[in-house]
């Protein structure tokens, strides 16, 4: 058995099941935000200065009405097990802006958002650190009366109801305190890996890799049936091959993934072809040793969401790193 099945038979399995994990948070704690019990947040990046549209109106034919805002911009996201509804995850977290003296700016459910046209006309960090069924999802804006924002994207999708909070906290106020239990994946403290692993390039994969041992490389495409990567540079190899080499003690399986177009043998094979592109690119654009970089192909059997609509197909269509402890 070559090296390549043999890891792929040994990492592939936990890697779709989501098993390779950091300890699970207690309490998340956002800024005037105490998430619930059991949150396990997903992503987390920020910008020491950038500009964000706040969302203040329903979708039209022009788009989402919205206001530019400049200051520290923190993206963040969480994944919250159990059955509870959007609104039951949402109405807390609103109430304790309130509290806090935000003024809710805009707020509403799927349907008099926009539903579809809302959705991918603000922003989302990208799935699977934050998943958006269409039809059932609620949003909210907020300012405080000292310039800082927040917006509020909470969604229920399959068995969990996910969590998107983006703060901008203008230059001269304080920036937010944050709180997060979680672990990286290798064990080592907080403030070591903050030295080891700065976000650099694509910032939401390292955090992913960070947390979760595994990361979407959200920024590649690919066309139904089709095997290669654009001739543009990505970000998010650029930040995996800063890692790998910034973490000896680390491999990379790159597993591909697709839609169901086709039949399940042609998807896995399409499936490997394309991580074993990713895995050329990487390294033809890196010092990473090619022995630490293997491939494994899935086909259709791991989606992120639905393939009932293009959009659904196209977020299936992926490549995703996992780490394996050399």
């Amino acid at each position: 058995m070559t090296r390549r099945a043999v890891l792929a038979g040994r990492w592939l399995m936990p890697a779709l099941a989501g098993l390779l994990c950091a300890a699970l948070p207690s309490l998340a704690t956002a800024q005037g935000i105490n998430l619930p019990a059991g949150a396990r947040q997903l992503a987390e990046r920020a910008t020491a200065l950038g500009s964000y549209a706040v969302p203040l109106g329903p979708a039209s034919d022009d788009g989402v009405p919205a206001r530019q805002v400049e200051g520290q911009i923190l993206r963040r996201s969480w994944r919250i097990s159990g059955d509870a509804t959007v609104l039951q995850v949402l109405a807390p977290l609103r109430a304790q802006l309130i509290e806090n003296g935000f003024e809710l700016l805009y707020q509403c459910p799927a349907r008099s958002c926009g539903g579809f046209d809302f959705r991918f006309d603000i922003e989302v960090i990208p799935a699977p650190d934050m998943t958006v069924d269409i039809g059932n999802y609620s949003f909210v804006s907020a300012e405080h009366p000292d310039g800082r924002i927040v917006s509020l994207l909470v969604s229920r999708s399959g068995n969990a109801t996910f969590v998107q909070v983006i703060e901008v906290t203008p230059e001269g106020v304080s920036p937010p305190i944050i709180t997060d239990g979680s672990s990286p994946v290798d064990g080592s403290s907080d403030a070591a890996l903050a030295t080891a692993l700065p976000l650099i390039g694509a910032a939401e994969l390292i955090t992913g890799l960070r947390r979760n041992g595994r990361a979407v490389l959200a920024d590649l495409e690919f066309e139904t049936g089709a095997v290669t990567l654009g001739a543009k540079p990505y970000d998010s190899l650029a930040a995996l091959a800063e890692f790998l080499i910034q973490n000896p003690d680390f491999d990379v399986l790159l597993v591909g993934h697709t839609d169901t177009v086709g039949s399940l043998e042609q998807n896995i094979a399409i499936s490997e072809r394309r991580a074993d592109a990713v895995r050329r690119r990487l390294l033809a654009d890196s010092a990473v040793d090619p022995g630490r970089v293997s491939v494994a192909g899935a086909g259709f059997m791991a989606p992120l969401t639905t393939n009932l609509t293009p959009e659904g197909r196209e977020a299936n269509r992926r490549v995703e790193a996992v780490l394996i402890r050399r």
